[in-house]
């Protein structure tokens, strides 16, 4: 079982940068493919970025170039760095881990999910 805790979501202004953090428990994180998801309102979730356990990368059109993710397998920790917001941002980010060799990019293979942190960005 991983239990997974996001943090670091706030309200920002457009143009803003923001960094958000996700700590998984248990001691085979290194084991994991990791996901970021998010929802707006009055949306479905949709897939944001991605990274193997190899740190093999993925991120979806509307945020490539603008958004980094990256993990520090130390700490268990998973980060989503957020350059260059909009308010089509906004949104509850998730995290979400799954035992996988590969990088992973669908919601369905997804095992584990955080409770998600609110990311709001004014224009």
């Amino acid at each position: 079982q991983v239990q997974l805790v996001e943090s670091g979501g706030r309200l920002l202004q457009a143009g803003a940068s923001l960094r958000l953090s996700c700590e998984a428990s248990g001691r085979t994180f290194n084991k994991y493919a990791m996901g970021w998801f998010r929802q707006a309102p009055g949306k479905e979730r949709e897939f944001v970025s991605s990274i193997s356990r190899n740190g093999d990368t993925y991120y979806a059109d509307s945020v490539k170039g603008r958004f980094t993710i990256s993990r520090d397998n130390a700490k268990n920790t998973v980060y989503l760095q957020m350059n260059s917001l909009n308010p089509e941002d906004t949104a509850v980010y998730y995290c979400a881990a799954v035992f996988s060799l590969g990088i992973v990019t669908s919601q369905r293979q997804f095992e584990y999910w955080g409770q998600g942190t609110q990311v709001t960005v004014s224009s």
